[in-house]
């Protein structure tokens, strides 16, 4: 073996391409360092109200993963090693994969029509497929939703964009609904003075629209008092109870009451 011939092939190749490759490498770990930074600069574009939130965070990820692959694609070719036939393994790999994954392409085609459209935005209290929570993220296939128990659940954007969403969160005031039900020998006048004095009292309901409080219905046992009053969306909660345990408190003390449901039943002798 011709030792003399080997070391000069090793230096060669030290010389030629492993010098490349740790300037390969030094490029990948800056690049992505700058990367990175100008990702999380993007997003947090999207904290301030010039921008919105959603469609910063989604550019930023878009950008990230974009950004990367084209480094690697061209520090692979400044390395030596001949690109053309990764590309076209990739488009191969990509033309079978999207065959494969149908459903997956519905839902990046749905992320997209949320983007887009933007029924809901991060933040936004959400009801769709049975599930109720805060948006949390919004991603390409999924959308990331918190709910109250503080459980995360995972929606394919592909359903979410073709079924229905209620948005709690799009406009700034929402209505509080209270069903009351009194005895049929109660008083409803002073019934109705009793909960419009109860809400008088809470200064979370807002004075315009003003409440409404009317007899809306005679049931089997009971005369139905509807309550409705205006609220901020982020006090609807906090308004609803406080209404449901004031009345009740506010008709007791009045001597109102809020009746079982009952039969009367009628025995003729034979």
């Amino acid at each position: 073996m011709d030792w003399e011939a080997l070391l000069q092939t090793i230096l060669g190749w030290v010389t030629n391409v492993g010098i490349k490759i740790v300037i390969a490498l030094l490029l990948w770990l800056i690049s992505f360092k700058i990367i990175n930074k100008v990702a999380r600069k993007i997003e947090k574009k999207g904290d301030g109200e010039k921008h919105d939130k959603t469609i910063m965070k989604v550019l930023s990820y878009i950008f990230k993963i974009g950004a990367k692959v084209i480094v690697v694609v061209c520090l692979v070719g400044y390395v030596g090693i001949d690109t053309s036939g990764f590309m076209a393994l990739f488009v191969s790999a990509g033309a079978a994969i999207g065959l494969a994954l149908n459903g997956a392409l519905g839902n990046l085609a749905g992320g997209i029509l949320i983007i887009v459209t933007k029924p809901f935005r991060i933040d936004d209290f959400i009801e769709a497929q049975g599930v109720s929570g805060t948006v949390e993220d919004i991603h390409i296939n999924t959308t990331k939703v918190r709910t109250p128990d503080n459980k995360i659940v995972y929606l394919p954007n592909g359903a979410l964009s073709t079924g229905n969403i209620i948005n709690y969160s799009e406009k700034d005031t929402r209505r509080v609904d209270v069903k009351f039900t009194v005895d049929y020998s109660t008083d409803c006048e002073k019934a109705i003075a009793v909960i419009n004095e109860v809400i008088g009292r809470c200064d979370l309901v807002l004075t315009d629209p003003e409440a409404f409080c009317k007899v809306t219905g005679y049931e089997d046992s009971a005369i139905a008092i509807t309550t409705r009053v205006w609220v901020k969306s982020e006090d609807y909660w906090t308004v609803n109870f406080y209404l449901v345990e004031e009345i009740k408190k506010a008709f007791d003390k009045n001597g109102i009451t809020i009746p079982y449901n009952q039969l009367d039943v009628h025995i003729k002798n034979a």
